[in-house]
């Protein structure tokens, strides 16, 4: 690892510490993923302790449509033939000394995997972290209306027993890796025990899901004994379903889907076609976002 690409701010020494990871990108539907840490941040006013510089970990020049390639490329900001700012992409390490906490929030590396692996390890470990955790989300049938399914991976078998008070089902899938895969094959050989926390949210809508972002840090705050008050997120969370309760009344069809999802998910059929409700909302202008 490159002593340029990790830079240290201030080096905590935690007791036992806990590491909560967020990536933008592949698994952060909904904003779960950065929505979660960003919110604890905040909550618990963690100090900025590090930064993983973005050189070398990221495709700025995307081949493809500009649609396509805009995704790849850093943010700008132009006023009156000025640049006013220039921002690409930031992988950000924050402190809570009180919890013994070490929160990441950055976009998940196009390239170089092992090299950015090495700074968050490096960093963790001279921090005292011995637990990482890993806020995802995918898409799926569960309806805006119920809470969202919490599906996780472990490093290690000895792991499952703390977490199924919390009702999380063990993940069961083959296809396309993710990053925090990745470092999770690494974790048990680098010193850590690494658990991925996986929330399943509505499919058909988009923007950042409040509702989503509550019940993860819910159920996170019981499994590592995190005192937040959840008041004001959940106040956000019961505006958002109220928007989107609202718009159901005025489409009746799309009513008659989320009932049938609800019916699914209450009587836990995993088997749902989500079909073009995505697509339905999308064409007649329902948003929440």
């Amino acid at each position: 690892m490159s002593p340029e690409r990790l830079k240290i701010h201030t080096r905590p020494e935690l007791n036992d510490g806990r590491l909560i990871l967020a990536f933008s990108g592949w698994m952060d539907g909904g904003n779960v993923s950065t929505g979660t840490v960003e919110w604890l941040v905040e909550a618990l006013g963690a100090q900025k302790a590090a930064d993983i510089a973005p050189e070398g970990f990221y495709i700025y020049n995307f081949p493809g449509s500009m649609e396509i390639s805009s995704l790849f490329r850093p943010h700008t900001k132009i006023e009156d033939g000025l640049i006013e700012a220039y921002q690409p992409p930031t992988n950000t390490f924050f402190c809570d000394k009180g919890n013994d906490l070490l929160l990441f929030s950055g976009r998940e590396p196009n390239l170089n995997w092992s090299d950015f692996a090495d700074c968050l390890f490096s960093f963790a470990s001279q921090a005292g972290i011995s637990a990482v955790y890993f806020i995802g989300s995918v898409a799926g049938t569960v309806p805006h209306t119920r809470e969202p399914r919490l599906m996780s991976t472990v490093s290690d078998e000895s792991l499952k027993p703390a977490l199924e008070p919390y009702g999380v089902t063990f993940t069961d899938y083959e296809g396309p890796a993710s990053f925090s895969t990745y470092l999770m094959t690494l974790a048990s050989g680098r010193g850590f025990r690494m658990v991925s926390l996986v929330a399943e949210i509505p499919a058909y809508i988009q923007g950042t899901n409040p509702k989503s972002i509550e019940a993860v840090i819910r159920k996170l705050a019981g499994m590592l004994g995190l005192q937040v008050n959840l008041d004001r997120l959940r106040a956000t969370s019961d505006a958002w379903e109220k928007r989107l309760n609202d718009a159901l009344e005025r489409e009746s069809e799309l009513a008659t889907h989320i009932r049938k999802l609800e019916e699914d998910y209450d009587n836990e059929v995993f088997d749902t076609q989500m079909g073009d409700l995505k697509e339905w909302l999308q064409r007649r202008g329902v948003r929440v976002d």
